[in-house]
């Protein structure tokens, strides 16, 4: 590999980060508060390899000596690896394989701040939650609710709708769950998503893997929705 083709990979590499970035195809990545980062990396990928090419050209201008030049290891080419990766598989989000083989991550929240007006409020699984597990639903009562998140069915045929929760990117991704009671759809899919209107109801199971907390929801109605743009949930960051 010689400069001229590290100057290449870099570049390319640098404009996958960029069309990454600006995209939501880094949303299978990382959260969503990273994307600038990912901008900014792939903006310097590109400065080093024009940088690198005006270096090799001005160096041919004065005289310098391709032929005695020393290129890099042939292993050098296996940066090509992780560029075919972003640009021919782009993984889907996590689901309910990764969901039932890790405990809910869900964590007692400082406080809760008051829900909006109107019914039914919309709330994301992780809110949900942890007013139900750890507020034991007094925030909850007397309000109908819309929660949104992917199917996933234990080894008994119950039902979960699960978002998971990210800290950082995909790789440290876990598992809230909400454990669905009433009137489900009569086909329950695993990975499906839906949007699932109901309301609190009391008692909590707990999570086999981990023991965690997983409330319950009483669903009134539920509808198959599109995978959202963001899969990932990352309202226990904020």
């Amino acid at each position: 590999m010689n400069r001229h083709a590290q100057a290449a990979v870099l570049f390319l590499l640098g404009a996958a980060l960029l069309h990454a970035g600006a995209t939501d195809l880094a949303l299978r990545y990382v959260k969503a508060g990273l994307r600038p980062l990912l901008l900014v990396s792939g903006a310097v990928l590109i400065a080093a390899a024009l940088a690198t090419v005006w270096y090799e050209r001005r160096r041919g201008r004065r005289g310098g000596a391709q032929g005695h030049a020393h290129p890099e290891p042939r292993v050098s080419w296996l940066l090509l690896l992780p560029l075919l990766a972003l640009i021919l598989v782009a993984p889907p989000a996590l689901g309910s394989y990764s969901a039932l083989r890790s405990g809910t991550a869900l964590q007692k929240p400082y406080g809760y701040g008051p829900l909006p007006a109107g019914d039914p409020v919309p709330l994301s699984v992780v809110d949900y939650a942890s007013r139900a597990a750890y507020g034991h639903g007094r925030s909850l009562h007397g309000r109908p609710v819309r929660v949104t998140g992917f199917l996933a069915l234990d080894h008994s045929g119950t039902p979960y709708l699960v978002r998971m929760a990210l800290n950082c990117c995909a790789a440290d991704a876990q598992p809230v769950k909400i454990a669905l009671t009433g009137q489900l759809p009569p086909v329950l899919r695993p990975d499906a998503w839906l949007e699932v209107t109901g309301g609190y109801t009391p008692g909590l199971t707990r999570d086999p893997v981990n023991n965690g907390p997983v409330p319950y929801l009483k669903v009134t109605s539920a509808r198959p929705v599109p995978v959202p743009h963001d899969p990932y949930d990352e309202t226990w960051n904020n």
